[in-house]
């Protein structure tokens, strides 16, 4: 197994992992509902199952 020759410096291992950041997912409002969720995933209002602005499975009736 290789091993580095030279030990390198807490300075610049860190400097190489300064672009590994987390983001922030972007969110968008759904004109129908009003919700706030992910773009394009489904998402569920009062059981039901919307996608893009329409209803994919409503809720079933309970007898």
């Amino acid at each position: 197994m290789p091993h580095p020759k030279r030990k390198i410096s807490k300075s610049r291992r860190d400097k190489r992992r300064t672009h590994y950041k987390a983001v922030a997912p972007s969110l968008t409002t759904c004109q129908t509902t009003g919700v706030v969720h992910l773009p394009h995933r489904a998402y569920t209002v009062d059981g039901n199952v919307y996608y893009n602005g329409k209803v994919l499975i409503e809720k079933a009736a309970v007898a």
